[in-house]
């Protein structure tokens, strides 16, 4: 009988027909697995990076063959067919396949369908789905990026694997059976977690390739992940602060003013920002001499008061830009498959730079390090990421690396990357900029995401506490929203002052505290001409709404201040680990039952438990504390034995927060 089974070295090949599928050790306790049916395989690692040999064990049989690596085993039949075992000889993944290519198989079926399928594109490529067996109906996923949607637990869940503005695809799922799971596929295409079955599938692609690892705790994983995808960088010390922004401010007098007075009343602030349309016109880069006349006085300015200026940038390029004709001629923008050449209608028609062509990267960079980083500018915000266009037809675009549809969720990564290279080779080591998207990888490059252009209600909390968790869980320790919400919000109505307010606190614990949004009623047009066009919303600092809004903003404004020593622990552990700074309270305490189904809850840190209140006009709370620990609420220093839940007041000034150091706010 021939085999269709060999070794290379740490590698076991399997071949059946026009399939190659590899399986190797790609870290500790981990597995990547490539497929294709292409004559050779694809050399691309996408989010992976290289990793040193680890010494698999290999064994090959008559009946089939097995790979192990630590705490994995992998084995496979004739048929082809994949089953993945912990250490304890546990199934943790195992691929439904329904075909008769093994008679004696129990699964032997007329259904006639492969785990691993690829159906040709005629003319093309492949659409790929990847089918797993649903083991356990009480398994729980976590991860896999942002999704404007309440659920924590991803179980029984569809999600597109697609991005778009406030929609994050991020491929990383954590089980609680113990492994974690990498879709290593930029294609546009669908996760589905089903009772009956798991399945992953690719638009287009030319090969199948995912990662697996297993571990005790979800904190192994994590670090495992983090190894083999990369960590942020350490966070540079004034990020850790608040940051101030609105949509937009119009002018620099305007700015600084606004500066001044965080001064003048003896506020912390951190980081100011430059919000979009700054610029005469989308593809310049540079400001907009009419509106920013003086912007290196401006920055040094900001710089004397200990404030970094942030500066907005936008991928699109009108066509009546500067930039327009020697990038059009050089081919550094995105192609259309049909049509007019227009991604985006907003304030002109553009089209968006290729970030997946390295050569275009290098032209943006230049063009911003000259109108921006030689001021002295050192953060930016990196807008419109995923990038967003006016209709998300996802087959109309295609990049230098190919289909928008074949490798389209990879453009965020690539558009952080183009600046992270850019900052790095220019000397700055704690890169950090502000993304509204992410891929697997994008926290490598520094990537902080915040979560889009959200609605400013109560709902949408809700929402962004399971986005926050569960992309920090993907890999994205450094995420953010706009605080109160980006649609809507009137400053003088007493509803929105209680969402801004509730927002607020739950900001103090986030990662990175920012206040932005586009408050009504929106300004009047300022100026005729470039970025004046752009209307401005209200008035959005701590003092534009009501007394009482002020002063709870100013007593979280200060407790931040009092967490920043606390705060940059967290950001340690994220560089050195990869370990999410939010994160579901089952991550610290993972044999707590309890703490895998409580989805209101999150630990900021390993220290404090934060029970933010996410709805309207409520002034208590219920509040799990995991077992085998002893809870202080950090307001009242009042002591209460873990394992229970309890009933905690929760006035409008105060979100409930427990530590486990003793420490009251008070004394910090």
């Amino acid at each position: 009988m021939v085999s269709l089974f060999t070794k290379e070295q740490n590698r076991l090949i399997y071949r059946y027909d026009a399939e190659k599928l590899w399986i190797e050790p790609w870290g500790k306790n981990s597995l990547r697995i490539r497929s294709t049916k292409m004559a050779e395989m694809p050399s691309e690692d996408w989010a992976l990076l290289p990793q040193e040999s680890y010494a698999a064990e290999i064994k090959i049989e008559e009946s089939g063959a097995s790979l192990k690596n630590g705490k994995l085993e992998l084995q496979i039949n004739r048929a082809g067919k994949i089953t993945i075992y912990n250490s304890r000889g546990e199934i943790l993944l195992d691929e439904y396949l329904r075909n008769r290519r093994d008679i004696n198989a129990a699964y032997c079926s007329a259904l006639d369908i492969d785990a691993r399928e690829y159906k040709p594109i005629i003319g093309g490529d492949y659409k790929i789905t990847l089918r797993f067996e649903s083991l356990d109906p009480n398994e729980k996923i976590y991860g896999m990026g942002q999704y404007q949607q309440p659920c924590l637990n991803l179980k029984g869940t569809d999600l597109e694997l697609a991005q778009r503005n406030s929609q994050a695809s991020v491929p990383f799922m954590l089980s609680s059976r113990g492994y974690g799971f990498l879709w290593n596929n930029p294609a546009v295409g669908r996760a589905c977690f089903g009772k009956n079955i798991i399945t992953w599938e690719a638009a287009s692609a030319k090969k199948l390739d995912y990662w697996v690892s297993a571990g005790d705790t979800p904190a192994e994983i994590e670090e495992a992940y983090a190894k083999v995808t990369g960590t942020v960088p350490m966070m540079p010390e004034y990020a850790m602060g608040f940051w101030q922004c609105k949509l937009r401010y119009q002018t620099q007098e305007e700015l600084l003013q606004v500066a001044r007075e965080y001064k003048n009343r003896g506020l912390p602030i951190s980081v100011i920002v430059v919000d979009f349309f700054h610029w005469p016109l989308q593809g310049d880069w540079k400001f907009d001499p009419v509106y920013w006349p003086d912007p290196d006085a401006m920055i040094a300015e900001l710089k004397k008061m200990g404030i970094e200026l942030m500066v907005s940038i936008w991928p699109t390029v009108d066509y009546r830009s500067e930039n327009w004709k020697t990038m059009l001629e050089q081919g550094f923008l995105v192609r259309t498959e049909r049509g007019f050449r227009i991604g985006m209608d907003f304030q002109g028609n553009t089209i968006h730079f290729d970030a997946t062509n390295p050569e275009a990267r290098s032209f943006v960079w230049e063009q911003v390090k000259k109108n921006y980083y030689d001021k002295g500018i050192r953060i930016f915000w990196l807008d419109e990421a995923e990038p967003e266009y006016t209709v998300y037809d996802f087959d109309n675009y295609r990049y230098y690396l190919g289909p928008d549809i074949q490798i389209g969720n990879i453009y965020p990564l690539m558009y952080a990357k183009a600046f992270f290279d850019g900052m790095y080779a220019a000397g700055q080591k704690n890169v950090l900029n502000l993304l509204r998207c992410a891929w697997a990888g994008s926290q490598r490059y520094g990537a902080l995401v915040w979560s889009g252009d959200i609605h400013s209600s109560f709902l949408s909390l809700r929402n962004q506490l399971a986005a926050g968790l569960n992309m920090g869980i993907a890999g994205i320790p450094w995420w953010t929203t706009d605080i109160g919400g980006f649609h809507g919000g009137l400053v003088s109505d007493p509803a929105f002052h209680e969402l801004l307010i509730r927002w607020f606190q739950w900001g103090c614990f986030c990662p990175v505290m920012r206040l932005h949004g586009y408050r009504e009623p929106i300004k009047p047009q300022y100026g005729t001409t470039g970025g004046a066009t752009c209307r401005s919303g209200a008035d959005n600092e701590v003092w534009s709404y009501s007394d009482e809004v002020y002063e709870i903003c100013k007593k979280y404004l200060f407790l931040r201040e009092k967490l920043r020593p606390y705060v940059a622990e967290q950001m340690r552990a994220a560089h050195e680990k990869g370990t999410p700074v939010m994160r579901p309270l089952f991550y610290d305490f993972p044999m707590d039952k309890r703490a895998w189904e409580t989805e209101d809850e999150f630990m900021f840190g390993p220290n404090y438990l934060v029970a933010p209140i996410l709805y309207e006009g409520v002034r208590e709370r219920e509040v799990y504390l995991p077992t085998g620990q002893r809870w202080i609420d950090a307001w009242t220093g009042e002591s209460f034995e873990g394992g229970r839940i309890i009933r905690v007041d929760a006035p409008l000034d105060r979100i409930p927060v427990f530590n486990r150091d003793g420490v009251k706010f008070g004394d910090l």
